[in-house]
C-alpha cells in the first residue's frame, strides 16, 4: 500500500512541480515517437500496396475512413476516460481513476465488436458508402476485413493508450504502440514484398501488429506500472459516469468521425476525376498526417500537464503550457511546410509513379503544407478545452476542420473550381477554423492568468 501511495505521490509532485518545458518535452516526445512510428506504418501500406496500382492506393484511402470510425469511438472514450483520471488523479483520488479507467475500457472493448459485427455483415455497401469506386472495390473489401477483425483490439487499445498518457506515463504507451507499428511495417515487407500477397498480405500485417500493441499496453495495468486500475470489479455501478466519459470524450467523437464522414465525401468527389485522384488525395492525406504528427504527439504532451494541473488548480501551469506548446507546433509545422514546399511531386512520387496521380497530388499537398501555419493554434485550443472538461467549445472547434467548415467548403469549392477545388479545401478549412478558435481561447488565457494572480495575492 505504501509503495502504490509512494507512487502516487512522486507522480503528483512531477506533473505539478517539473517545469513546463522540461515535462511537455518529457511527455510529448515518447508521443511523438508513437506518432510518428504510426504514420510511418500507414505509410508503408500506402508504399507497399501502391505497387500493386493505383486502384489498390485508392483502396488504403477508403479504409482509411473506416479506420477513423473506430479510432472515434476509442478516442471519445480514452479522451474521456483519461483525462476524467487524470484530473482525479490531480485531486488525489486513486479510486475514481480507477473507475473511469475501467468503465472506459470495457465500454470501447464492446463497441469495438459490435463495429465489427456490423462492418463484416455489410462489407460491400459499407466500402461504397466511404467512397469506393467498382475498381477499388475488391481491394478496399479485402483490405476492411482484417480491418474489421482487429476492430475490438484497435478501439479498446485506445483507452489503454490515453489513460497512459494522461497519467504522464507516456513512454510505457510509446512502447505499446511503437512496438506494434515497427513490427507492421516489417509484416507489410514480408508479406506484400517477399511472399506477394498484396492488399490481403497488409491487412493481416495492420491486424496482427494491433494485436501485439494492445497485449503490451494491457501489460502495463496488470504489472501495476499504473496510478489507476484496470478491473472489471471497478466498472462504474452508475450509468452517469461512461455519460460524463462520453460527454469528456465527445470532441474526439466529434473530430474523428467527421474526419471519416469528410474522407468519404473527399473520395467521393475526387473519384469523379478517375482512381489517380483518389489515389493522389490519399497519398497527400498520409504524408501531411506524418508531419503533422510531431506536432500533434507534443500536443498530446500537453494533455496531461493541462488536465492534470487544472485538477491540482495550478492555473499558471496550465496557461504556460499552452502557450510554449503552440510556440513550439507553430515552429515546427511551418518550418517542415517550407521545406515541403520545395519537393512536393518528389513527395507524391515516392507512393505511387504515375504522372496523373502526382500531378493531382502536388497541387494538394502544397495547399495543405500551406493550411499546417495555421492549425497550431487550432489544435491547442482543442486540446486544452477538451483536457479541462469545457466539451461544448472543444466539440465545435474539434468539429471545424474535419466536418463543418471543412464539408461545405469541399462541396462548393468542388463544384465551382472541380478538381482544383478539392485538391484546396482542406487548406481553406485550417484557416477558418484558427479564426473561430482565436475568439474562445484568448479570454480563457487571461482567465488563467487572473485566477493564478489571485492565487499569488492570497
Amino acid at each position: 500500500m505504501m509503495d502504490t501511495e509512494s507512487r502516487q505521490t512522486k507522480q503528483y509532485n512531477k506533473m505539478t512541480q517539473t517545469p513546463i518545458p522540461k515535462l511537455v518535452f518529457r511527455l510529448g516526445i515518447p508521443t511523438t515517437i508513437s506518432m510518428l512510428v504510426t504514420s510511418l506504418y500507414n505509410m508503408a501500406d500506402t508504399f507497399f500496396v501502391g505497387k500493386y496500382g493505383t486502384s489498390a492506393s485508392g483502396a488504403i484511402g477508403v479504409v482509411f475512413g473506416l479506420m477513423a470510425i473506430i479510432q472515434a469511438f476509442g478516442f471519445m472514450y480514452g479522451q474521456g476516460a483519461g483525462s476524467m483520471s487524470s484530473r482525479a488523479l490531480g485531486a488525489k483520488d486513486p479510486d475514481s481513476a480507477s473507475k473511469y479507467t475501467s468503465t472506459g475500457f470495457f465500454a470501447a472493448l464492446s463497441t469495438g465488436m459490435l463495429i465489427m459485427a456490423l462492418g463484416l455483415t455489410f462489407i460491400n455497401p459499407l466500402m461504397r458508402l466511404l467512397g469506393s469506386t467498382e475498381t477499388i472495390l475488391p481491394y478496399a473489401r479485402t483490405y476492411a476485413f482484417f480491418i474489421l477483425l482487429a476492430a475490438p483490439l484497435m478501439c479498446s487499445s485506445c483507452v489503454l493508450n490515453n489513460v497512459l498518457r494522461f497519467e504522464g506515463q507516456a513512454t510505457f504507451s510509446m512502447i505499446g504502440l511503437a512496438t506494434g507499428s515497427i513490427l507492421n511495417i516489417f509484416g507489410d515487407w514480408i508479406l506484400m514484398s517477399k511472399l506477394q500477397m498484396g492488399v490481403m498480405g497488409a491487412g493481416i500485417s495492420t491486424a496482427v501488429s494491433q494485436t501485439i500493441s494492445f497485449s503490451i499496453l494491457l501489460s502495463m495495468y496488470f504489472r501495476g506500472k499504473t496510478s489507476a486500475k484496470l478491473s472489471v470489479k471497478n466498472i462504474s455501478k452508475q450509468f452517469g459516469d461512461l455519460v460524463m466519459i462520453c460527454k469528456t470524450g465527445f470532441p474526439s467523437l466529434v473530430r474523428q468521425g467527421l474526419s471519416s464522414i469528410s474522407t468519404m465525401m473527399l473520395n467521393d468527389c475526387a473519384g469523379n476525376y478517375g482512381d489517380a485522384a483518389v489515389a493522389a488525395m490519399s497519398i497527400v492525406n498520409r504524408i501531411c498526417f506524418f508531419t503533422f504528427a510531431t506536432a500533434l504527439g507534443i500536443g498530446q504532451g500537453f494533455q496531461p500537464v493541462c488536465a492534470f494541473n487544472y485538477g491540482a488548480k495550478k492555473y499558471g501551469r496550465v496557461r504556460k503550457a499552452f502557450l510554449f506548446t503552440f510556440l513550439v507546433g507553430e515552429i515546427f509545422l511551418g518550418t517542415v511546410a517550407l521545406v515541403g514546399l520545395q519537393f512536393t511531386d518528389r513527395l507524391v512520387g515516392i507512393f505511387r509513379d504515375d504522372p496523373e496521380v502526382i500531378r493531382i497530388g502536388t497541387l494538394a499537398l502544397a495547399a495543405q503544407f500551406g493550411g499546417q501555419f495555421f492549425q497550431p493554434i487550432s489544435v491547442c485550443t482543442n486540446m486544452m478545452f477538451q483536457s479541462v472538461g469545457k466539451t461544448g467549445v472543444a466539440a465545435l472547434i474539434s468539429s471545424l476542420r474535419s466536418g463543418l467548415f471543412f464539408i461545405p467548403v469541399l462541396l462548393i469549392l468542388s463544384h465551382l473550381f472541380g478538381l482544383t477545388g478539392v485538391q484546396i479545401a482542406q487548406a481553406i478549412a485550417d484557416v477558418m477554423t484558427t479564426l473561430v478558435a482565436l475568439p474562445f481561447v484568448l479570454p480563457f488565457l487571461r482567465q488563467m492568468k487572473a485566477l493564478e494572480q489571485q492565487q499569488n495575492n492570497e
